[in-house]
């Protein structure tokens, strides 16, 4: 991961048509599977599989190559609390006085409210950070864009090792600078 510093060419091979047909067939039938799920197994997962998706979720293309995100896993379960105590909160001001009551029709649908107990349940909680700047105080190009490309890599890849995922996105998430 990282920018090597030096342009390399790519090294490729063009399937054939056929090969790529069975691969889009192969992909979209795997993807039909995908869920977001609220019910999570506390059963522990190999943290070298988490690993190895965070590093094919560092290999999404970014503005200028700039990979302008941090990835942080959460496991100890007294940072889950708390993580889970201040979303809650978060998402309580959400449903109570920010939500347009369209968005609160369609989140009924799914049965979901601000009660957020798999945050405790999951063995693994993984904050996405979005980066500004660099370590070395350079700027970081297209960063929301590079940042959901790499979400999304991140939980196609998760998907593709058998397990399961959830966005929890409540906003602001100014507590989890914390």
């Amino acid at each position: 991961m990282g920018d090597t510093g030096a342009f390399q060419p790519l090294d490729y091979v063009r399937p054939t048509a056929a090969s790529m047909r069975d691969n889009a067939r192969s992909l979209l039938s795997e993807h039909r599977m995908r869920r977001s799920v609220r019910h999570f197994s506390a059963d522990p997962i190999p943290m070298d599989v988490l690993d190895a998706c965070i590093e094919a979720a560092g290999l999404a293309p970014s503005g200028a190559n700039k990979q302008p995100w941090t990835f942080c896993v959460v496991t100890d379960p007294a940072l889950k609390t708390k993580i889970r105590a201040a979303a809650e909160a978060e998402e309580r001001s959400f449903y109570e006085s920010r939500a347009p009551q369209s968005w609160l029709d369609d989140l009924a649908a799914l049965g979901t409210d601000a009660h957020k107990p798999f945050l405790e349940t999951a063995p693994a909680l993984v904050v996405l950070f979005a980066q500004n700047r660099g370590l070395d105080g350079g700027k970081h190009y297209y960063i929301s864009e590079s940042v959901g490309i790499a979400a999304g890599f991140f939980i196609a890849a998760l998907h593709r090792c058998g397990l399961a995922t959830l966005t929890h996105t409540p906003s602001p998430m100014r507590f989890l600078t914390d």
